[in-house]
């Protein structure tokens, strides 16, 4: 495949007019993969770090021995799906066994990579709507349990055919065994080389009671997977530590196909990835040991590695940090670059389109507030309400057009004001493009709380909630958070003459939600739900109610409370803190607070009224 150098929108342009077969020449991931071993056979392609301890050995492929085992996964699947076609459900975490399922799985039919936080009810009901018949989970294991809703999941799902444990358990195939028994050849189906074929159904958070699942093809993959190593310039000699888990399309595609294609190596940070603690005190250890050159972290692990001191070493062929999954405060990044001398590069995706919109290119120098480029062959736009395109600058919601953008919903009831009929893809993220193309979102239209790379959907909170029979209305929304970007936090209101504690309310609610992440943070008792004039939910006041709280608590926190006031408006491009107290001290601390955050803030001098 050929490689372009992407510095400008110029660069997009010019090889947008070009043949697109120029840009990507391959028909289907499999066919792309094994391009790739054949290219590069012998170089690593896969390290595992096994544990957080340095002393034990990694396990590794080459690129010659991912492909032979890809084959055999491939092979496993249809042999084991008979005369049906090969529907794989994924609960794996980081590991090198998902990057088996998931590319054999897409080489003869359509894989499911599920998040393995979700409880059982809510996985089953995600294996019935994808038609699984195979599913492929970590077996038991003392750092992660996955295993255990595997029994509820063979009961609530008829379909399945065969569960196979990563890792062994009790009666059941032992994934590993059964694909070292398989030949390594390609598959027996024959090279399938549409495009346009389904790959994969990635659901969308998987929080509400109706699953919401996204088509995948094999050219969506393709596209945001080499558009993504274009505008990083991967090549070879790139090594990139990815701990994202393959349910996400950013750990899937825009840090994990996109280095394989390129012929770099992609390092597994043990089966808890970067929630590892012991792995994450160790960090610039292993990145000095494996020549890490790409570091792939959302905005909380930035946050985290601002506290930890590697040595010279460690840095020395480190060459850049990609971030994306939550809003990207421009304080961190700038604290990252100062603090250890690299760039950091910013990126918007929606898993409706394999993970990438636009990308902030390594060639070029970073923009503050950015979130790059569009890639090539993909346009990029901000419609006003009235629905025309916005001009450079003003804002509107964001919308996209491209190879990369996917069919829809399994559903295509859910389609509507997602998915245009002429291609179009609804972010429903607020922004603008600037003069040079490039996109800068400043809010969001949709309710999805993003806690770290994590998409909560509040319906989820809020119908828990409402199951109380005291609660009268329920809002959830989300809370700006340092670590994890978006904390979900709940607004209730009551029934007169309601007699109810917080904390019964909290574990009332928490009994019901699916997964712990959407669980809220708190909840806080409102007289009423503020509400708009046609009678709905007016969540930016919610939001600005929550902003403000957090600010104060830390302003407390700070020591501040006397000396500064803060307040949060809606800005029309997005929530804005604004701060009164005296210049000077409180001014460069509160710069330091707010460093943080995504939220836009300015300083006005004067006492605090």
């Amino acid at each position: 495949m050929q490689r372009f150098d992407i510095q400008s929108a110029a660069d997009t342009a010019r090889i947008s007019t070009g043949p697109y077969v120029a840009f990507m020449a391959h028909g289907s991931v499999h066919q792309a993969l094994a391009d790739a071993a054949r290219r590069y056979a012998q170089r690593r392609a896969l390290t595992f770090i096994v544990d957080a301890d340095p002393a034990t050995p990694p396990r590794t492929w080459t690129y010659e021995q991912l492909l032979a085992d890809i084959h055999r996964t491939a092979n496993l699947f249809r042999h084991l799906a008979g005369d049906e076609p090969v529907r794989v459900a994924m609960l794996l975490p980081a590991v090198p066994e998902a990057y088996l399922a998931l590319w054999g799985g897409e080489a003869v039919g359509v894989v499911c990579p599920i998040n393995f936080m979700l409880d059982a009810t809510h996985i089953a009901e995600l294996v019935r709507a994808a038609e699984c018949n195979l599913l492929v989970a970590l077996g038991l294991n003392e750092d992660l349990d996955i295993w255990s809703r595997v029994p509820e999941l063979r009961a609530a799902c008829p379909g399945l055919k065969h569960v196979l444990a990563v890792g062994g358990a009790p009666g059941e195939g032992g994934f590993s065994e059964a694909i070292a028994a398989m030949p390594a050849d390609a598959p027996s189906s024959g090279e399938q080389t549409n495009p346009d074929r389904l790959a994969a159904l990635f659901h969308t958070g998987g929080t509400t009671g109706a699953p919401k699942l996204a088509q995948h093809t094999h050219r969506n993959q393709l596209h945001a997977a080499w558009g993504a190593a274009q505008m990083y310039a991967m090549r070879e000699q790139d090594v990139i530590l990815n701990g994202f888990p393959l349910f996400h399309v950013a750990g899937a595609f825009v840090y994990g196909l996109s280095a394989l294609l390129s012929g770099a190596e992609v390092v597994l940070p043990t089966r808890q990835g970067l929630r590892n603690p012991a792995f994450a005190r160790q960090y610039w250890t292993f990145v000095e040991r494996h020549g890490v050159t790409l570091l792939a972290a959302v905005p909380t692990v930035i946050a985290t590695l601002l506290g930890l001191e590697p040595s010279p070493a460690a840095l020395r062929s480190v060459r850049m940090l990609l971030t994306g999954g939550s809003p990207l405060p421009t304080e961190l990044a700038a604290a990252f670059e100062r603090k250890f001398g690299r760039p950091v590069r910013n990126i918007l995706g929606m898993t409706e389109c394999a993970g990438v919109i636009s990308i902030e290119p390594f060639l070029a120098p970073r923009v503050p507030g950015s979130c790059g480029l569009p890639l090539p062959f993909t346009q990029v736009k901000a419609m006003a309400a009235d629905g025309r395109e916005c001009g450079a600058g003003e804002s509107g919601i964001l919308r996209v057009r491209g190879p990369n953008v996917g069919p829809g919903y399994t559903d295509a009831r859910r389609n509507a004001g997602t998915f245009t009929d002429d291609g179009w893809l609804i972010t429903g993220d607020i922004g603008h493009l600037d003069e040079e193309g490039r996109v800068f979102v400043t809010g969001r239209a949709k309710d999805v709380i993003i806690r770290g790379a994590h998409n909560i959907d509040p319906q989820v909170i809020e119908e828990a909630l409402l199951q109380h029979p005291d609660v009268l209305m329920a809002a959830a929304v989300g809370e700006p958070d340092e670590y994890a970007g978006e904390l979900p936090v709940a607004f209730v209101s009551l029934r007169p003459g309601a007699a109810l504690t917080l904390q019964e309310l909290s574990a009332f609610a928490n009994e019901r939600i699916p997964e712990r992440p959407a669980c809220p943070k708190r909840i806080d008792v409102l007289p009423a739900i503020p509400m708009t004039a046609i009678g709905k939910v007016f969540k930016p006041r919610l939001r600005m109610l929550a902003c403000e709280r957090v600010l104060r608590e830390r302003l407390e926190r700070a020591g501040l409370a006397d000396a500064v006031r803060v307040t949060v408006v809606d800005a029309g491009s997005g929530l804005q803190a604004r701060f009164e107290g005296d210049e000077g001290e409180a001014k460069e601390r509160v710069a330091q607070l707010m460093q943080h955050f995504a939220i836009a803030w300015r300083f006005d001098a004067g006492p605090p009224r």
